[in-house]
C-alpha cells in the first residue's frame, strides 16, 4: 500500500502537470471501487478548475472550483495516470511501474482536461476510493476525523509522545501503526524507522528512554524525508523509460529482507521476520534491543 512519501510525491506530481486546469469531461468505466462513485457529483466536476490539491496521511484532496472537493485514497494498487497532448503515459509516483497494455483494463475514472490531456484513476484491486463533496465535510469524514498528526510537522514532538504513551502497554510497533497516533506511516516504513532507532518492534512502549522517543522521531522524519528526496528526485521523468529510478526500496535496511546479512557493517546477524499484530516485522536481534 502506498504509504505518506509515495502519495507525498503523487501529489507533487499532480500540482506540476494540472494544478489550475479546467476538467472538460469525466468518463466512468468502473464505479465499483471500495465505495462506488457518486456518478451525479463527479459529473459535475466538469467545468471546474483544480484549484488546490493537499495530502493529509495517505489521502489526496482536490479542490475544485466553487466549493467542490475529491477525497482519494490509494489503497493497496491505486494510481493515477498523467496521458499529454501527444498521448504519452506518465506515472505519477515511484512506487509502480508502467505496463501499457495491462494497464488499460484496470482504468477506472478518466478525467478529460484542457488542453487535451487525461487524468486517469487505475486500480487494480479496487481497494482505494473516491468521494466527492460540495463543501469541506470531507474535514469531519470518517477517514480524516480522527486521524494523528502529521510525522513531518511541529507536532509530532517529544513533548505529544510522551503524553500519548503514558500509562499504554501496547508495543512500539503497534502505536507507530496506528493511525490516531500519527498519521501516514505504514508497515514499511515503521520497519524502517525502528531499525534505525535500534528498538525492536515487540517493545513495549512503557519502557521506552527518553532519548529512544527522541530518536524514534527524529529517525522518522529523517527516513520519511529521504523517501520524498529518492522519489521525488525523478518526478519530471515519471515515464515508461525510467526504469526504478527514484525507488526508495532499493534502500531498504531492514524491510521485507529476511535471511539476508544486517547492512550494519559491525554486525554480522541475519535479518528476522516475524509476524506483529498481522503484520510482518522485519529486524535484527542484535541491533535492535
Amino acid at each position: 500500500m502506498p504509504e505518506l512519501p509515495e502519495v507525498e510525491v503523487v501529489k507533487r506530481s499532480l500540482k506540476k502537470k494540472i494544478l489550475n486546469l479546467i476538467i472538460k469531461k469525466v468518463k466512468i468505466k468502473d464505479e465499483n471501487l471500495r465505495y462506488k462513485v457518486d456518478k451525479e457529483k463527479i459529473l459535475k466536476l466538469s467545468g471546474k478548475r483544480i484549484e488546490k490539491i493537499i495530502r493529509r496521511s495517505k489521502f489526496l484532496i482536490f479542490e475544485f472550483q466553487k466549493n467542490n472537493f475529491m477525497l482519494t485514497h490509494l489503497g493497496m494498487t491505486g494510481k493515477f495516470f498523467f496521458i499529454d497532448q501527444k498521448n504519452k503515459k506518465f506515472k505519477t509516483s515511484f512506487y509502480y511501474n508502467l505496463n501499457h497494455i495491462k494497464d488499460q483494463k484496470y482504468d477506472r475514472v478518466i478525467f478529460y482536461l484542457q488542453n487535451n490531456y487525461k487524468l486517469i484513476y487505475n486500480d487494480v484491486r479496487k481497494f482505494g476510493f473516491i468521494k466527492l463533496y460540495n463543501q469541506k465535510k470531507y474535514i469531519d469524514s470518517k477517514h480524516l476525523k480522527n486521524l494523528g498528526p502529521e510525522p513531518l510537522k511541529k507536532g509530532f514532538n517529544f513533548e505529544y509522545f510522551k503524553n500519548y504513551i503514558s500509562n499504554r502497554k501496547r508495543t512500539i510497533k503497534d502505536i507507530l501503526m496506528d493511525q490516531k497516533f500519527v498519521s501516514g506511516l505504514g508497515n514499511i516504513y515503521v520497519n524502517e524507522i525502528l531499525f534505525l532507532s535500534g528498538i525492536k518492534p515487540i517493545r513495549k512502549v512503557s519502557r521506552l528512554k527518553d532519548r529512544e522517543i527522541k530518536r524514534i522521531i527524529n529517525n522518522t522524519k529523517k527516513i520519511l524525508l529521504n523517501s520524498i528526496r529518492l522519489g521525488g528526485s525523478s518526478i519530471k521523468n515519471f515515464s515508461s523509460d525510467d526504469g526504478k529510478q527514484g525507488l526508495f526500496q532499493q534502500h531498504f535496511k531492514v524491510y521485507a529482507r529476511k535471511g539476508e546479512k544486517c547492512s550494519n557493517t559491525d554486525c554480522n546477524k541475519i535479518i528476522i521476520k516475524s509476524i506483529i499484530g498481522n503484520r510482518a516485522s522485519f529486524f535484527c536481534k542484535s541491533c535492535q534491543k
